[in-house]
């Protein structure tokens, strides 16, 4: 079912919506709802509470409010919009005051210990509606996929709020809170994983990829647009995902080990053994030719893949690449049975294009073939796949000891490291993500 914009309906005139929590996605909501006739109630920590006061001067249908008691008892429906690992003491805060017969939802990437916190700490007579806008802030939210969870809650409750979320211009999916989370953890955990690990891996060598000549044009292009989209937003959007979700952590794990096992193969020069467990993995995830429509349209035309550089580009083609990150990532799907496809109703640009890149690559026997060939014959990669080793292992480990400190400060380091060009990198990454969704709309798979 697909939302639509629309005045707020009758009988809905004084209906009033709450937002704890005004980081970039409660602001995006609060702007958007405010904008289509909602009126909103919204605060952030009490220290925001002068300098949103300020921002949100006169806009009409918003009132920033001094905490959340003062949200919760006044809204008809209140969305806690606020980090995964500090669900629960916030909830428990301000769950108490919601007024009586009101409807509450939160926007956490993980939903398990969101339910958990709303069934701890809420009144019995309040309905619980969770959602999920499945993109970043700053992506248009129109025709992206937005979860809809009705955990706790009569249908007459899920209509007012897809009432009121309908002027996002979403698409509906609906799921349990358990099926959000696995589904959460298929589409992002390895892929996350797999950026967050190439990331770390340039930091740790001094690198700026883009200035060096083998990691200009085709693939090169998106894996280093999509790390620097992954570490220019805030180091809690992954790290909740990883460490909450245990799903997620199977796979961090799983990844980890995947990238071990396969660097160690290139070590010892076994290419047959190298060929054969990508091949088997190959054929797990996307099937064997035989069996699957190799010549069907592509989730990424190949043009998407050279025209987005931050380097110079050259009249070169591309330097083979042993892309153990993405050899790695399908490997590790292959282990635990995951095939990516199987999810595309919440697919988004940035999950299509991380899973596309993939694709290309494997899709392709003499790409695959010359990767798997440099993998073993040719060094220039090999500190890189080190280091890239060093840091997968690094971030399953965090993930494993559920560690948000350490996460930050890892991420929060490397963040440093790129800051300089995450201006540049948002203007080319946001046209890349334009283009794969211009694709979406012309009925790629």
């Amino acid at each position: 079912m697909a939302a639509s914009p629309s005045a707020v309906p009758a009988g809905m005139e004084s209906f009033v919506v709450g937002l704890i929590g005004m980081g970039d996605m409660g602001k995006m909501y609060a702007e958007k709802l405010s904008a289509a006739g909602w009126r909103i109630l919204a605060c952030d920590r009490e220290d925001s509470y002068d300098s949103l006061r300020e921002k949100y001067a006169g806009k009409k249908n918003m009132e920033i409010c001094r905490n959340g008691h003062l949200v919760s008892r006044a809204s008809d429906y209140v969305i806690y919009s606020v980090e995964a690992a500090v669900i629960d003491r916030v909830i428990a805060q301000y769950g108490p005051s919601t007024k009586m017969g009101a409807i509450v939802g939160g926007q956490t990437s993980c939903k398990w210990p969101e339910i958990q916190a709303f069934e701890a700490h809420l009144p019995a007579d309040v309905s619980i509606v969770s959602c999920h806008s499945l993109h970043g802030p700053g992506v248009d939210p129109h025709n992206q996929p937005l979860v809809l969870i009705q955990h706790r809650a009569p249908d007459a409750a899920l209509r007012k709020v897809e009432a009121v979320l309908g002027c996002l211009r979403s698409k509906f999916v609906y799921l349990t809170a358990q099926e959000h989370d696995r589904i959460t953890a298929d589409t992002q955990a390895v892929t996350h994983a797999a950026f967050l690990s190439m990331g770390k891996a340039w930091h740790a060598n001094r690198q700026f990829p883009w200035e060096l000549s083998r990691y200009v044009g085709g693939i090169e292009n998106v894996k280093v647009n999509i790390m620097l989209r992954i570490y220019s937003q805030k180091w809690h959007v992954y790290a909740g995902l990883a460490i909450l979700n245990p799903e997620a952590r199977k796979q961090v794990a799983q990844y980890a080990k995947s990238v071990t096992d396969l660097y160690k193969l290139m070590l010892e020069g076994d290419l047959e053994g190298l060929r054969e467990r990508v091949y088997r993995a190959r054929d797990s995830v996307f099937g064997t030719p035989s069996t699957t429509t190799w010549d069907a349209r592509p989730l990424i035309e190949p043009s998407i893949l050279s025209s987005f550089s931050l380097g110079t580009p050259t009249d070169a083609p591309p330097r083979p690449n042993n892309h153990l990150s993405l050899l790695a990532m399908v490997d590790c799907w292959a282990a635990l049975g995951i095939v990516p496809y199987d999810h595309m109703l919440c697919s988004t640009p940035l999950f299509r294009l991380r899973l596309g890149v993939t694709e290309h690559l494997f899709r392709n026997a003499a790409l695959l073939d010359e990767a798997l060939r440099t993998a073993v014959e040719d060094k220039t990669y090999r500190s890189d796949d080190l280091e890239f080793t060093f840091a997968a292992r690094g971030w399953a480990e965090c993930v494993t000891l559920g560690h948000f400190e350490t996460w930050e400060k890892r991420f929060v380091s490397t963040q440093a490291f790129f800051e300089p060009r995450f201006a540049e990198a948002k203007v080319v990454g946001d046209q890349m993500m334009k283009q794969v969704q211009e694709s979406m709309k012309d009925g790629g798979k």
